[in-house]
């Protein structure tokens, strides 16, 4: 296939898409190219749709998850966009093919005394590790940042003054999210800890290694997950869990819909949508308990 590179670059340079979206991207169309070739295809021009529908058959056959196969179809409709885009195509063979249903999984979150009992309760340590452990898990709830978001964050990121923490999220596009006042006080202590810790760093990342260098992805996940091991036994205890938790929470207090939408950096409602059917098993619940009649 002859144009994957120019459509990566196009992603990076002008979508401003991230490297994990351009990894994904990349290994999607790669695959999909091998298969064309062993069918005989090496030019994109040349795909009719039957071909990509023999894919998906192929790719189900191989056990390949339905969301799994959506995002790999998702991808070849946008290099297909692109395609026609360019002038290259005049219709996209990617249209129209029937994708395997996919289930409705519902998010999972950490419920609200479990969380309370984890910052209120739980024995974190004194020393740098323990602080730090403690504000990770604070800023993920109080504000429902993303991973790459925490990581990101620096000095400069904070506002204490109007309480606002600015996160770059996906396709760098950045909003200033809120925090609560145990939230500032958990970031400002970490901050006053970090310092004399380490008096001479000069980077410029907000959260350090114990060695005093910018946390990564496998080592916030391991605070994550062994913390809330100490106060739940769900399967799924990864940032992005308290992601959901945030959300859940917010919308069963009564928040607006909209609003959470733009504190968690949607770009559309569709993918806020989710955390209502929590929402609406919980008043089913309630319902069912409290009418006479149910």
């Amino acid at each position: 296939m002859l144009y994957i590179d120019p459509f990566l670059k196009y992603l990076k340079f002008e979508k401003r898409s991230s490297n994990h979206t351009l990894v994904a991207y990349e290994a999607d169309l790669k695959q999909f190219a091998s298969y064309m070739e062993e069918m005989g295809v090496a030019d994109e021009r040349e795909v009719k749709t039957r071909f990509i529908r023999n894919w998906v058959v192929a790719l189900h056959y191989n056990d390949l998850k339905p969301r799994s196969i959506h995002r790999k179809i998702a991808s070849l409709r946008a290099y297909y966009k692109y395609l026609l885009r360019e002038r290259v195509m005049e219709t996209s063979p990617a249209e129209g093919v029937v994708l395997p249903k996919l289930a409705k999984n519902l998010p999972d979150f950490v419920k609200e005394k479990e969380m309370d009992l984890l910052l209120d309760q739980f024995p974190f340590e004194s020393d740098f590790s323990g602080v730090r452990d403690k504000t990770i898990i604070d800023l993920f709830y109080g504000t429902g940042i993303r991973l790459s978001e925490l990581i990101a964050l620096r000095d400069d990121s904070f506002d204490f003054s109007s309480g606002l923490v600015k996160v770059l999220g996906k396709r760098n596009k950045e909003r200033l999210v809120p925090m609560n006042q145990s939230t500032i006080h958990n970031v400002l202590n970490y901050r006053e800890v970090r310092n004399s810790s380490f008096p001479n760093r000069n980077r410029t990342a907000f959260f350090l290694t114990d060695k005093g260098d910018p946390v990564y992805h496998k080592l916030v996940y391991r605070i994550v997950n062994k913390h809330l091991r100490a106060v739940t036994t769900m399967a799924k205890k990864s940032p992005h869990v308290l992601r959901h938790t945030f959300a859940t929470i917010l919308l069963n207090r009564g928040a607006d819909i909209n609003a959470i939408k733009e504190l968690l950096g949607h770009a559309n409602l569709n993918a806020t949508q989710i955390y209502t059917h929590n929402t609406f098993e919980k008043l089913s619940s309630i319902y069912n308990q409290a009418h006479p009649r149910a």
